[in-house]
């Protein structure tokens, strides 16, 4: 059998991308054939994306891109934190933005139907999965092209938001990182989903009847922790992050812009994460050993 030598591994990497154990391993295994570890790995990193496509992803980043008036929001999953700062990883969901703003697919499938560099978003990103050995998965976006202006902000690689707006630039950003910061989820109180209204009422019911105050009392202080809620959750009517003594929608007024609509992704917001018993997991592997 042919020595294994470094400039190999690193030519049989230079060519198939995969980490440079995995291109030593294929190469032992081919006997040195080049042509034939290529194929080993096209095998091996073939199999490590499906096996890994049933893996929780609920780390990951969000992306923005903005030209002009169009733009996208992107959220794309991974299974660690650590790979969220991979810089393939990275340059992926960048690349994934600009396709939505550009090419305007339908949904997250037709997303994966479109070409970069050359090939599909879905053999790319199965071969990242290859190279990297972790599922990933784009979960949503959202492109803006409605004619308006669009600020965004990035608060690190985990919450992204897109902002609507006519006006002030400078306003329009200051509103971006304050969505970041205190998370609205409607633009004014009348705008809030009703099943979060319910939801908040059936608390503030449950809280309100422990009192043992007559029922008219109750009553009162449930509509009073109602609205109390929809003023903490709507954009116009939260404190301004930059000016406790402004409302958003006082500075908006005061700097003569609009907001039209918002978009805000926190990265695996709603997913379930799996949650890891080390102890089990080693103790389950040694017991495979021994039963070996």
């Amino acid at each position: 059998m042919p020595a294994i030598t470094a400039s190999m591994v690193a030519d049989l990497r230079a060519k198939t991308d995969a980490p440079m154990m995995e291109c030593k391993k294929a190469l032992t295994e081919a006997d040195g054939d080049m042509a034939k570890a290529e194929e080993i790995l096209r095998v091996k990193l073939g199999s490590k994306a499906s096996k890994a496509a049933s893996r929780v992803t609920a780390e990951g980043i969000v992306a923005a891109f903005i030209d002009g008036t169009t733009g996208a929001l992107i959220e794309l999953n991974c299974e660690t934190d650590f790979v969220s700062k991979n810089e393939d990883f990275l340059a992926f969901g960048k690349q994934l933005a600009e396709l939505v703003a550009r090419q305007n697919p339908a949904d997250v499938a037709a997303l994966s139907a479109l070409e970069i560099d050359g090939q599909t978003v879905e053999v790319k990103r199965s071969a990242l999965i290859g190279k990297i050995g972790e599922n990933m998965a784009i979960r949503r976006f959202k492109r803006f092209a409605g004619g308006g202006k669009l600020a965004s902000y990035l608060h690190g690689t985990r919450i992204g938001v897109v902002v609507e707006y006519d006006g002030d630039d400078v306003a329009a950003k200051d509103v971006a990182m304050h969505v970041a910061a205190m998370k609205p989820v409607a633009l004014s109180s009348d705008q809030v989903p009703a099943d979060l209204i319910e939801k908040e009422r059936s608390v503030a019911t449950a809280k309100a009847a422990e009192s043992g105050k007559p029922a008219d009392i109750v009553t009162k202080m449930v509509e009073g922790s109602v609205q109390k809620y929809l003023k903490e959750v709507s954009l116009f009517n939260q404190t301004f992050v930059k000016n406790d003594k402004q409302t958003v929608e006082q500075m908006l007024k005061a700097a003569g812009t609009t907001v039209k609509g918002f978009t805000l992704y926190v990265v695996g917001e709603g997913i379930e994460k799996k949650v890891d018993d080390f102890a089990a997991e080693v103790a389950a592997q040694v017991a495979a050993a021994k039963g070996q």
